[in-house]
């Protein structure tokens, strides 16, 4: 059905969209879409807002501070053969996010059926962290105090992997209760779900051995760095738990990271969590190819 207007509306609507086209992105983007002025007129209200989310992701640097309606997403319109309709557009970090987790999850398929025995010796560059690995595993004993390891090094070389092939022997021959989690998606699903947050917490801090994967790779708040990082590290510590890490951050670029602003204090915070770290992990650097390439 047609729809019409009385004129005192049509005045109204191009009055609105004169006004508007002194705007140079919106003109721009009537421009980009091949709109008509009648078509324009129509849809003025949308396009300012959709220039006005398109001027938030010039000055976004992720999606933690999303600005838009639909974190990650811009609302705007599209144009076709059936008329014009209103859509949403995903933006280059939500799409960078997708293609991560899509990325974790293949990767998450192999570690879970991971084991030492599947384990690249080729590579001259694992060498020393497979002989780690293999020590560790040979000399674990429950009732000792054993450091896990602090592995860093380039994306996809494989260090995931590497700790579950461990992780799954352990378990698996040595009936060692042992977590492997992807902090990123952690915080998120501890932020989002409070009912089962001391829940997670607890198993978190208690499990026979925990690797916490890919730290470094979160949005650091006082609340994800203090209140369930420090609370897991501290009490592993105290009670002697062997705690791995996997990053693509050395200890140095990890406590950079761990400051949120310029307060000395931040940095007293972040020194904090590192020296937790050191106590519970041995440093080891892996640079090799790119595996999941």
């Amino acid at each position: 059905m047609e729809i019409t207007f009385h004129k005192s509306s049509t005045e109204e609507l191009e009055k609105n969209y004169r006004e508007a086209l002194q705007n140079k992105d919106f003109a721009a983007l009537v421009n980009y879409l091949h709109l008509t002025k009648e078509e324009a007129m129509k849809k003025t209200t949308k396009l300012l807002a959709t220039v006005e989310e398109l001027n938030h992701c010039k000055k976004c640097h992720g999606l933690y501070e999303c600005q838009n309606a639909y974190p990650g997403h811009v609302g705007t319109l599209e144009k076709s053969e059936e008329g014009i309709f209103a859509t949403y557009k995903p933006c280059k970090y939500q799409k960078k996010e997708w293609a991560a987790k899509e990325s974790k999850k293949s990767e998450e398929d192999v570690s879970l059926k991971a084991r030492m025995k599947d384990i690249d010796v080729k590579d001259k560059n694992r060498i020393e962290v497979i002989k780690w690995l293999d020590q560790f595993y040979e000399q674990y004993d429950f009732s000792k105090t054993m450091k896990g390891l602090y592995l860093h090094g380039n994306f996809g070389c494989g260090k995931t992997f590497l700790i579950s092939a461990l992780l799954n022997e352990l378990r698996e021959k040595k009936n060692v209760q042992t977590e492997m989690i992807y902090f990123p998606e952690i915080l998120r699903e501890l932020k989002n779900d409070w009912d089962v947050y001391e829940a997670k917490m607890k198993k978190y801090q208690t499990v026979d051995i925990l690797c916490i994967d890919d730290i470094g790779a979160e949005k650091v708040s006082e609340w994800s760095r203090d209140e369930v990082l420090g609370t897991i590290l501290q009490t592993r510590m105290n009670h002697h738990l062997t705690t791995f890490f996997t990053s693509n951050l050395n200890l140095k670029e990890l406590e950079r990271h761990f400051i949120t602003n310029d307060k000395s204090d931040e940095k007293i915070k972040a020194r904090r969590i590192m020296e937790r770290i050191k106590q519970l992990s041995t440093e080891m650097v892996m640079v090799s190819e790119n595996r999941r390439d």
